[in-house]
C-alpha cells in the first residue's frame, strides 16, 4: 500500500517530495519489517503467536489511522516506520504455524502461510483505482479514505485473532535473551539466510525495480510495466505452498539445488542485454598485382580481373528472439591505384543485433520469480527440523536477512545501473549470488558426505 499511495501523491502534485524522499519514504517500511523480526520472533517463542500477533495488527493499525493528518515528509517517515511493523508478522506465523503441524506437514502448512506475499501484488492492482476512484470528488484529500480502510482491515483481523484463535507455544524451560540468541551463533542460520536474501530480498527488490526496468527498456507504458511486474510477483506468491509441498514430499535440500540451479541459469539467460555489435567481417584481399581500373558498390576490378563486393543489405529485425547478423564489405581502393598481391581491396563489416525479446524477458522473469516462490517455502522448511525449539528466533533472524535483501537490492541494482549503463546489470549481480549460494550449499553438503557416510541415509534430505 505505501509504494502505491507515495507514488499517487507525488504524481498527483499533493506532496513535492523529491525522489531522494520518496526513496525514504518506499524503503523505510521494508526496512523496519526487517530489522525487527528478530526480537518479534523471540516474543513468538515466549509467548505464544496469538497474543503477539493480535498486538502486533492492532498497534500497527493506528500509524495508519494518524496517516491523514501527516502533512509533512518527516510526519510520512515517521508513521511509515512505524506501520512497517507489520511486516513482522511473518515472524510471527511462522513460529505460530510450524508448532501446530507434524514435520511432514510442515512445508505445506509454512508454504500455505507464506502465500500472503501475493496480498502485495493484489495490492498493485487494487489500490490505484480505489485512490482514483476516492478522489475523484475531492483530489486533494480523498487519498486519506485507502489508509483507513487498511487500518480497519488490520483492527478487524487483529481482533477476530485475539477472540477465535487458540495460543500455542512451545513447551520449555524459560530462557533468558542470551540463551534465545544461541543459535544464532550457528553457521547454519546464516547459510539459510543468504538463501532467504535471494529468494525473497531479490524478489522483493524486482518487484519494484522491474517496472522501471521495462519502461526504461522496452519503452512500455506505466500500465503495462505494472501489470507485468504483477505477472512476476503474483505467481511467485501464489506458488509458495506447492513449493511446501516438493519440500515435504522430496526434502528441501533437493528442492534449493533445483531452485539455485534455475536461478543460475535463468540469470544467465536474463542478463544478456538488448545490444548491437558492429565489428570486423571477411573482406576481399587482391589476388594479384595490378592497377584498378574499375570501382562501383557491388565490384571492383584490377586489370580485368573482376571482385565481387557484398552490398549493405538493410534487415527488419525488431523484437527478433535470436541475435540476427548482418555482413556487407566496403571498398578501400581508388580508381587507378596500385595495389599488390594480397592487398586489402575492400573491408568486411559484420553487425550483430540482439533485441532481448520483450516476451521471451517476461517469460523468463515469471520463471524465476516462480523458481523463487519455491524457494522460500524450501528455506523455511529447514527451519523447524533444525530449530524445534527456537522457530521464533532463527526464523526471524533468517526472516530479517530476507527483508534486509529488499531493501538493500534496488540501491545495489541503483549503482550497478550508473556504474555500468546496462539495465541488465542487476541480473549480474543476482547469477553471481545464486552461484555463492549454489557452491556454499554443495561445499556444505559433500562434508556431510565425508564425516557421515554410516548415516548418511539418515541425515542427508535435511541439508
Amino acid at each position: 500500500m505505501n509504494g502505491v499511495l507515495v507514488t499517487f501523491l507525488v504524481d498527483n502534485g499533493i506532496f513535492h517530495w523529491s525522489v531522494v524522499q520518496v526513496g525514504w519514504l518506499l524503503g523505510i517500511p521494508i526496512l523496519t519489517g526487517s530489522i525487527m523480526r528478530l526480537p518479534v520472533g523471540m516474543l513468538t517463542d515466549k509467548f505464544g503467536g496469538k497474543y503477539v500477533f493480535s498486538t502486533l495488527l492492532l498497534l500497527c493499525s493506528i500509524p495508519l489511522f494518524l496517516l491523514p493528518l501527516a502533512n509533512s515528509f518527516f510526519l510520512f517517515a515517521v508513521l511509515s516506520f512505524l506501520f512497517g511493523m507489520v511486516g513482522t508478522s511473518f515472524a510471527v506465523g511462522i513460529g505460530y504455524t510450524s508448532i501446530w503441524y507434524p514435520k511432514e506437514w510442515q512445508g505445506r502448512a509454512l508454504g500455505i502461510f507464506g502465500m500472503g506475499n501475493a496480498g502485495a501484488a493484489i495490492t498493485t492492482f487494487m489500490a490505484p483505482s480505489l485512490l482514483n476512484h476516492f478522489s475523484i470528488d475531492n483530489p486533494q484529500n480523498g487519498w486519506k479514505i485507502l489508509p483507513i480502510i487498511y487500518g480497519c482491515a488490520l483492527v478487524a483481523i487483529g481482533l477476530a485473532f485475539l477472540l477465535f484463535a487458540k495460543n500455542k507455544k512451545i513447551e520449555t524451560q524459560a530462557k533468558t535473551v542470551s540463551q534465545m540468541l544461541k543459535s544464532l551463533k550457528s553457521a547454519r542460520v546464516w547459510r539459510f539466510g543468504a538463501y532467504y536474501f535471494l529468494v525473497f530480498g531479490c524478489f522483493v527488490a524486482y518487484s519494484q525495480w522491474l517496472l522501471p526496468n521495462f519502461m526504461n527498456v522496452y519503452q512500455t507504458s506505466l500500465v503495462m510495466g505494472g501489470l507485468f511486474a504483477t505477472m512476476f510477483s503474483l505467481p511467485s506468491g501464489v506458488i509458495r505452498a506447492f513449493g511446501g509441498y516438493l519440500s515435504d514430499k522430496f526434502g528441501a535440500r533437493k528442492v534449493m539445488y533445483w531452485v539455485l540451479s534455475s536461478s543460475v541459469v535463468l540469470s544467465t539467460l536474463l542478463m544478456i542485454p538488448k545490444m548491437e555489435i558492429t565489428t570486423t567481417g571477411p573482406g576481399v584481399l587482391a589476388t594479384k598485382k595490378g592497377a584498378i581500373t574499375m570501382v562501383s558498390e557491388d565490384h571492383v576490378k584490377i586489370g580485368e580481373t573482376d571482385f565481387p563486393i557484398a552490398k549493405k543489405v538493410e534487415k527488419t529485425t525488431e523484437n527478433s528472439i535470436f541475435p540476427t547478423r548482418t555482413s556487407w564489405q566496403q571498398v578501400v581502393v581508388t580508381p587507378h591505384q596500385e595495389v599488390k598481391k594480397k592487398e586489402l581491396v575492400a573491408k568486411g563489416i559484420t553487425h550483430i543485433q540482439f533485441d532481448a525479446n520483450m516476451w521471451v524477458y517476461l517469460v523468463l522473469v515469471i520463471l524465476i520469480g516462480i523458481s523463487w516462490g519455491i524457494g522460500k517455502a524450501a528455506v523455511y522448511k529447514h527451519i523447524p527440523e533444525y530449530f524445534p525449539t527456537e522457530v521464533g528466533v532463527v526464523g526471524g533472524m533468517v526472516g530479517m536477512i530476507g527483508g534486509l535483501g529488499g531493501f538493500f537490492g534496488p540501491i545495489i541494482f541503483s549503482y550497478l545501473l550508473t556504474s555500468t549503463g546496462v539495465w541488465s546489470s542487476s541480473w549480474i549481480f543476482i547469477l553471481l549470488f545464486s552461484v555463492i549460494c549454489l557452491v556454499w550449499m554443495h561445499l556444505t553438503i559433500t562434508k556431510i558426505m565425508n564425516e557421515k557416510q554410516p548415516i548418511l541415509s539418515r541425515v542427508i534430505d535435511r541439508h
